[in-house]
């Protein structure tokens, strides 16, 4: 999973996103669910630009430059829709309807995506 930050609002954009880096996973992104939970998301690099087509419901789509600031937006995209492409899109991030207008995501923001394991159980060190 992947914490992203939004470190220009000081805020979590989610806090449980996956990564699409590969051909398979980048093919299928969010195709077969139902929706997003809040925290969750999909970070697609390589993309220039997304397709909602055969997807069940709408999502906030962020496009990222190589230094992940964000250079596009678009609001709660409606199934069967494409984004526009641009050659200085690196990766899209694919959010919650509504989470851009929530943290008041804006062009030029700068995000931080980081590795995030959630604690599991505490270990015991008692020997039974």
């Amino acid at each position: 999973m992947l914490r992203v930050v939004d470190t220009t609002r000081g805020c979590i954009v989610g806090d449980r996103v996956e990564l699409a880096d590969t051909s398979l996973k980048r093919l299928f992104g969010l195709l077969g669910r139902s929706g997003l939970d809040a925290g969750g998301g999909l970070w697609i690099r390589p993309s220039s630009g997304v397709h909602t087509f055969f997807m069940a419901f709408k999502i906030d789509v962020v496009g990222l430059d190589g230094d992940l600031r964000v250079i596009k937006l678009w609001r709660c995209l409606a199934p069967y829709r494409l984004t526009s492409v641009s050659l200085k899109m690196r990766s899209v991030l694919e959010l919650p309807c509504g989470v851009i207008s929530l943290l008041q995501i804006q062009l030029g923001d700068q995000l931080d995506i980081t590795a995030f394991c959630e604690p599991g159980p505490a270990a015991s060190n008692e020997i039974i």
